[in-house]
């Protein structure tokens, strides 16, 4: 993606090569085991992240299929998760839909436009993924996967100011995004930035749930 649609292409939301908004995701230099990451989420919320991850590793190889599964199997065993993490599943699932039934249309509306944005990304054609999104964006500047899409853009670029602000606003919209950030392979060469760990780390728990689209439960 890259909340591809994670992607969110991985949100995406996405092939996220986002997400992704879908299979967002390539293989890039990660953080050496010595440097310190965030804490991870337990519990359900953490099985749902596996499920979520799952779909996408299965997005970036083109295993449609098994993707829609997995994403299917995200929103029906967790129809409370945070609504960023579903929106993205929803985009993705779109995507495997499409591609399983060889349908490539003209994208008309902001979710088919985070779709093809999504797929565009993960078939490295970053041009026509920055204009799909910029359109989404052109009609809602606050929608948090288009915003995650363009810093997957940048960092894929090398534009690591750029890729910070974007990731900075898309987790202004929606948390989420801090979250899918940190295991994205795309933000690799940012995982052990302290800039970077300090922006995606998660809230301190408050002790009661949080509404829906709010920041991470750990």
């Amino acid at each position: 993606m890259a909340k591809s649609t994670n992607s969110r292409p991985g949100r995406a939301a996405g092939n996220k090569k986002s997400k992704s908004p879908a299979k967002r995701k390539r293989t890039r230099a990660v953080a050496s085991p010595e440097e310190t990451v965030a804490p991870q989420p337990a519990g359900p919320r953490r099985e749902a992240l596996d499920v979520y991850q799952r779909g996408l590793a299965a997005l970036q190889r083109h295993g449609y299929a098994e993707a829609a599964e997995a994403f299917t199997a995200l929103m029906a065993q967790f129809p409370d998760e945070q609504q960023g993490l579903l929106d993205r599943a929803r985009v993705y699932l779109e995507l495997c839909r499409r591609s399983l039934d060889g349908q490539a249309p003209e994208p008309q509306t902001a979710e088919e436009r985070l779709t093809a944005a999504t797929a565009a990304l993960n078939d490295g054609d970053e041009g026509r993924a920055e204009s799909l999104s910029m359109r989404v964006l052109a009609d809602n500047p606050a929608d948090d996967l288009a915003l995650y899409l363009l810093a997957t853009i940048d960092i894929r670029r090398g534009m690591t100011d750029a890729a910070m602000t974007h990731l900075a606003e898309a987790i202004a919209v929606d948390p989420e995004a801090g979250a899918q950030a940190r295991q994205d392979e795309d933000f690799g060469p940012l995982h052990g930035n302290e800039a970077f760990q300090e922006l995606t780390r998660p809230p301190a728990p408050t002790g009661g749930r949080r509404a829906r689209r709010g920041a991470p439960e750990p």
